[in-house]
């Protein structure tokens, strides 16, 4: 089968490889979309230290099942590898599972012609959903999870708040429009790149640059930084009011820290969100099916031969797509 190997920093290239043997319990799936992820490029860059090369990455996919349970089944999956005994399994909270794994990290990903991946970890697929919007089913609902998360924090819901979404990449996109679909009338996003904020623009929200004009402080009862870097933690600080809720769900640096007094004087819960559970994901694929979320056009789509430039181009900023979906070379 044809592959799209990380084999260094910033180095991609395409193989030719054996499939992937089949254990007891798995599936073969034939991949039909797989989209870049934002920690994918943190590994294309060489800053993730759990995804060694050589390793196939991509963990958002849709296909159809060659071999296993639900075979001759069009599905999405759920990355994420648990045991199912540990308590955070036990208590609905798999994402926290002591025991996880993951494709495109500690086993072969999907940016390939075929993966294999445990049978409990498929979700089988309506026919009406087709598969590109089917792999945005793991962003989105990190998304979903990163919302209902901070929801269940604040004293009143949540389309009453004035609420800034930091980023507008695939999750701080998807973020903003499920917030839109919820009823969120005071709704701000910030973004650097001019060709995303136009893409926002087009969708019906109201963006700004942050280099340009600061969102204001103490302004928003709930910020969504979908970033993730010290920059943007300052700002969401500053942006919140006192009483209010951050939740964090960008991974982007480590650096600096935290203005602890002001989160303490200001009363600020701050919130990490964690990828999803199953029923996250459950709910996802409902909802993308629903075309609550619109047409998705600012999805774009690319053959994986051609990944290794789709790479680049997202670096360099050079797409006005929030998230680049690749399809079978």
């Amino acid at each position: 089968m044809q592959a799209l190997y990380y084999v260094g920093p910033e180095r991609l290239e395409m193989r030719d490889t054996e499939e992937p043997p089949l254990a007891e319990g798995e599936s073969r799936v034939r991949i039909q979309a797989t989209g870049i992820c934002g920690s994918d490029l943190h590994a294309y860059h060489g800053h993730d230290p759990r995804r060694q090369p050589p390793l196939i990455l991509g963990h958002e996919a849709a296909g159809e099942v060659v071999e296993g349970a639900l075979a001759g089944k069009r599905v999405t999956m759920n990355p994420l590898i648990v045991c199912g005994r540990c308590d955070y399994c036990l208590g609905g909270r798999q994402n926290l599972c002591s025991h996880r794994t993951m494709i495109g990290m500690t086993r072969p990903g999907s940016f390939a012609d075929f993966l294999t991946i445990p049978d409990h970890c498929l979700i089988e697929l309506p026919d009406t959903l087709s598969s590109v919007t089917a792999a945005l089913t793991e962003p989105a609902a990190t998304a979903l999870h990163g919302i209902q998360r901070l929801e269940r924090t604040l004293p009143r819901p949540l389309a009453e708040a004035a609420v800034l979404v930091i980023g507008a990449g695939a999750v701080g996109l998807l973020v903003g429009l499920m917030l839109h679909q919820r009823g969120v009338r005071k709704l701000r996003l910030a973004d650097t790149n001019p060709l995303r904020r136009q893409t926002a623009l087009e969708l019906g929200l109201d963006v700004f640059d942050p280099g340009k004009e600061k969102p204001g402080d103490d302004t928003f009862e709930a910020v969504f930084d979908c970033v993730g870097a010290a920059v943007t933690r300052d700002m969401a600080i500053s942006a919140i009011r006192p009483g209010g809720a951050i939740m964090h769900l960008g991974l982007q640096d480590n650096n600096g820290g935290l203005d602890v007094r002001a989160i303490t004087l200001k009363e600020i819960t701050f919130l990490g969100g964690y990828t999803y559970t199953a029923t996250d994901l459950l709910a996802t694929v409902d909802l993308l099916d629903s075309g609550a979320l619109g047409d998705l056009s600012w999805v774009e789509t690319r053959s994986l031969d051609e990944g290794a430039q789709a790479f680049a181009d997202l670096v360099a900023g050079r797409t006005a797509a929030a998230k680049v979906i690749l399809l079978p070379s």
